[in-house]
């Protein structure tokens, strides 16, 4: 009987085998891309993802970079654009460069032999005749050619992934010739002119290792993937069809993607989704960009492989959750989902399922915040549980309410404290702090996936106490951030100051536009995403006005329009100009209408051929604190500038309706968060609202002017005309002169029934009570006839506080009026002061010590 040998390592090689069969399987497919199926992939020059020839017609240089240029042309194009030149008219006039670094052509003569030279395809040993001959003419050269025979070629190069032929007995290609002499001859093989054969049979063996190791010559559109190991290869090619259909894309460079190859023909890794555990030391030999470039294509073709090999349930296994899975993926964000810092399989298990539903739900979050909070609780606890209970909490049979309970004690006593957490880190290793922030959201979260698990079964299934889970507090939603305060008057000078600005821009070297849009946002008071998304047709004059249309998402509000100054309408039309300039430097043309719609007005330099992409939050915003450091007004942030803004429109006389028309909110109390209202600016204002009182011919007629907004100065000069002309009565001011001079009041204080008494914005809550107060009067009256009477006295009055109410709502300062009593203490008492008591009689009192002594 015959009895199988047992792999040492069964699972890895079948693992590799069925990863080699799926591969193979979908490269199989029609929709695969039959280009890609080679081992020598030839890319067309002027290939839509991967061309790597120059864009000027007939040119054969190999291009540089991403603007589609070889080095040659990038000088030319350099000079003509500083001369003014258009990049389609440089285009157009531009000479094309021959060819250079291309495979060597066959000898005319033996086919099967290289050519020495590329201006007269001949062999070595033919070009020696031909020189000896003394070089005919072409006339000649044919006659020569007609006389000589040709000589049997020596084969391929031994080199593995070689395709060209070889040059002598050697068995190595004149590029490979030459490296084999560089690295010291390992094995001892003979040059090309020795007699006794190319290796000796004591270095054979080590003349094929180096063989089999070497990297293939770079040869421009040539993707060489020969003597790779079958799982990568496949690898390779599936990573350069899958990279093809991406929209947003990274340029990949057929250099690096060559690179990707040779290194992983002299690693270890058996499949290039170890990359990212074992890593590729070969990267070390690279400058630090070009190995960048290279460990990005690494990486890319590896986590596209992942949702390949792993299914839903291997990823579970595995620790980790793919996004991609649930056709979900999230702004700037990869798809793999890390869980593996909770290390109860028990707990990992309940926190990947539950992550699942969120992203199977229709409802599902467009950010991964709820994730990332989810994740942060179970990894707190986990950790919790390593130290603190039974069998480091691995056995959820034997957790009770108190391992929980003292969860939240210590999460609570590290938030008091200001200790670092037990499970999480920041950037660098750091340990995270417990903070109010993160401590509700531990608790909040962590209820959540507790509670879902009790509801769905899961808790039941796994042997869970309800105790456990019970034991977990609803903690609330978070408190409110503390409300920004607008830049003060020095911080707004330096933010504005034209030499800290130029300071900005050297922050820029790439001209992303940065001043731009802090400009832009100082101007129009926006947030700064609704800036930073602008798009390239973002502004027009209509009758002569500048506007500026914008995306105001956070109100749904899409071609949201607004007027911008005529100076900011400038400085957005020179970045415009800029950004299609870009486009046309890139492509070689101008954008068709369909295209301009979708151009960013700011675009990122990251994965963004079409330009569609701006530039980030956090590019912005890294930029904006490093500007402010360097002004030495560290503590302040751009969105200052939308408070700011609010502030100085409601100074500037604009009612709160207004501000919340302009900066897009949905409620006058979001409006108030923004304008920071003092009590002098609301008092002034307040005060400034007149309506005739009850006693007058037309009781609640507007007299301080139309119900429009008033600016500051009007205020200011109707505040100053009040304390002129009237003095502070019970429920509103009294403007008989003789009695603002501190005479006698001739109809002893009858203010509701005086003609000469108007009722203030700032008294509409006292009147508002007298309404209550008579309605409550009329409402307990003994009979009808009484209630009427009291309908009937109070109706002058009812009209005054109609008219009142009308008055303040135009202005956008009803509910502020109805919120707040800012009367000031001595407007109450002034009249009490003026009347009963003189000032002359309390400067004479005295204490009885002082009369005693």
């Amino acid at each position: 009987m015959t009895v199988l040998k047992v792999l040492e390592n069964e699972d890895a090689s079948r693992a590799r085998r069925d990863r080699l069969e799926l591969l193979t399987a979908l490269m199989m497919a029609p929709g695969f891309d039959p280009l890609y199926r080679s081992d020598l992939i030839a890319i067309p020059p002027q290939h839509p993802v991967y061309g790597w020839e120059c864009v000027v017609e007939a040119c054969g240089r190999v291009r540089k970079d991403n603007d589609g240029l070889c080095q040659e042309h990038r000088l030319e194009w350099r000079q003509a654009r500083e001369a003014g030149s258009s990049r389609a008219a440089f285009l157009a006039a531009a000479s094309p460069w021959p060819a250079a670094g291309m495979p060597p052509a066959r000898c005319m003569i033996c086919p099967d032999r290289p050519a020495r030279l590329r201006c007269v395809p001949l062999c070595g040993t033919h070009h020696g005749r031909w020189r000896h001959a003394g070089y005919p003419g072409n006339e000649a050269l044919q006659e020569w050619l007609c006389e000589q025979t040709p000589f049997p070629g020596y084969g391929e190069c031994q080199v593995q992934a070689c395709p060209d032929p070889a040059v002598a007995d050697a068995g190595l290609c004149h590029c490979h010739e030459q490296r084999y002499a560089r690295d010291g001859r390992p094995g001892g093989a003979r040059g090309p002119k020795s007699p006794d054969g190319p290796v000796q049979d004591s270095g054979k063996a080590e003349f094929l290792q180096w063989c089999a190791m070497a990297a293939p010559a770079y040869r421009p559109g040539l993707i060489n993937l020969r003597g790779l190991r079958p799982l990568i290869k496949a690898e390779i090619q599936w990573g350069l069809h899958q990279h093809a259909q991406i929209k947003k894309r990274a340029a990949w460079e057929l250099s690096c993607i060559q690179r990707v190859a040779d290194l992983s023909r002299t690693s270890k890794i058996a499949s290039l989704t170890e990359f990212a555990d074992i890593g590729c030391p070969g990267l070390a030999r690279f400058g630090e960009g070009y190995a960048s470039h290279v460990r990005m294509t690494f990486l890319e073709i590896a986590s596209g492989l992942r949702c390949i090999y792993y299914t839903p349930a291997d990823a579970k296994d595995a620790g980790y959750l793919e996004t991609d899975h649930f056709g979900r993926r999230f702004h700037h964000t990869s798809s793999y989902f890390c869980l593996t810092g909770v290390s109860q399989r028990w707990l990992r298990d309940l926190l990947w399922e539950h992550l699942a539903e969120i992203l199977r739900s229709p409802q599902c979050p467009r950010s991964r915040g709820p994730l990332d909070e989810s994740r942060r609780a179970c990894v707190e606890l986990s950790a919790f549980l390593e130290i603190d209970a039974p069998g480091g909490g691995h056995d959820p049979r034997a957790l009770r309410a108190e391992h929980a309970q003292r969860f939240l004690a210590d999460q609570r006593n590290r938030h008091r404290h200001g200790l670092n957490s037990l499970g999480m880190v920041g950037a660098g290793g750091k340990p995270s702090l417990v903070t109010d922030g993160t401590l509700q959201g531990v608790f909040n979260y962590g209820r959540r996936v507790m509670f879902w698990a009790l509801e769905t079964g899961h808790a039941d299934q796994i042997g869970l106490d309800h105790g456990f889970i019970t034991a977990f507090p609803a903690a609330g939603r978070r408190s409110p951030r503390r409300s920004r305060s607008p830049f003060t008057d020095d911080v707004t000078r330096a933010l504005a100051d034209e030499a800290n600005l130029r300071e900005l821009d050297k922050l820029d070297p790439n001209d992303s536009g940065l001043r731009d849009a802090w400009e832009a946002i100082v101007c129009t008071g926006r947030r700064c995403s609704e800036i930073l998304k602008l798009k390239v047709d973002c502004i027009g004059h209509y009758h002569g006005l500048p506007m500026l249309w914008h995306d105001q998402t956070k109100v749904g509000n899409y071609d949201e329009g607004i007027r911008i100054p005529e100076y900011l309408y400038a400085r957005i039309d020179v970045r415009r100009r800029k950004t299609l300039t870009r486009f046309e430097h890139r492509h070689g043309r101008h954008p068709a209408p369909g295209e301009r719609t979708r151009i960013a007005l700011f675009p990122t330099r990251v994965r963004n051929p079409a330009e569609e992409e701006s530039i980030s939050y956090g590019f912005f915003n890294n930029r904006f604190r490093e500007w402010l450091d360097g002004l030495d007004l560290g503590g302040n942030v751009a969105h200052q500038a939308r408070h700011t803004l609010a502030t100085k429109l409601l100074a500037a006389g604009a009612s709160l309706a207004h501000i919340r028309r302009y900066l897009g909110h949905v409620s006058d109390r979001m409006a108030e968060h923004y304008a920071k209202v003092s009590h002098s600016d609301l008092d002034d204002l307040l005060s400034a609202v007149w309506v005739a009182g009850p006693g007058s011919a037309s009781p609640g007629e507007l007299l301080s002017g139309n119900a429009a907004p008033i600016s500051r100065q009007e205020a200011l000069t109707l505040a100053l005309d009040l304390s002129r002309r009237s003095t502070p009565a019970e429920g509103g001011f009294c403007t008989w002169q003789p009695v603002v001079d501190g005479g006698a009041c001739p109809w002893n204080l009858d203010c509701a029934n005086c003609d000469k008494f108007v009722l203030s914005g700032a008294d509409l809550l006292y009147w508002r009570r007298k309404q209550e107060q008579w309605r409550s009067l009329a409402e307990r009256a003994p009979t009808d006839e009484i209630a009427d009477f009291l309908h009937k006295a109070f109706e002058p009055t009812a009209r005054a506080i109609e008219g009142l109410e009308k008055a303040l709502a135009g202005l956008g300062l009803l509910d502020q009026a109805l919120a707040l009593d800012l009367r000031r203490p001595q407007d109450y008492f002034q009249r009490i002061w003026a009347v009963n008591f003189r000032a002359s009689d309390l400067t004479g009192l005295t204490d009885p010590e002082d009369r005693a002594g």
